[in-house]
């Protein structure tokens, strides 16, 4: 694994997965739990593709795929370990808006991915 992969990768998706685990918190006290999820999506939508487009360095398909992999694995684990763990919500935490954040974690990069290798 390279230096720019490991960055862009570890790196990157530690810092998106604590954005939108700092939000969550933020957002607690104004918006209904149910919610939260869905209000922060397209916040983290646009700073994700924000990312993928301005500062990650891939070149190739495979660099995509891996962050795809590498950014979904970091949702899981620290969803599991910070959230469901930690914090032991009463009405669980594994909802549509949950599938829906881990989908596009893995899809987002495979897009930038793919327009990337268009624009070649």
């Amino acid at each position: 694994m390279n230096k720019q992969l490991i960055k862009d990768g570890v790196g990157w998706g530690l810092g998106l997965w604590l954005i939108g685990y700092v939000l969550g918190f933020i957002l607690f006290a104004v918006v209904p739990q149910n919610m939260i999820g869905w209000v922060i999506m397209p916040i983290g939508i646009i700073i994700t593709l924000w990312v993928l487009f301005k500062k990650v360095k891939g070149d190739t398909w495979q660099y995509y795929l891996s962050l795809a992999v590498i950014w979904t694995l970091i949702a899981i684990v620290f969803d599991y370990f910070f959230l469901v763990k930690a914090l032991h919500p009463v009405d669980g935490y594994y909802k549509l808006d949950v599938y829906l954040y881990y989908i596009l974690t893995f899809l987002l990069p495979l897009f930038a991915g793919y327009r990337r290798m268009v624009q070649k």
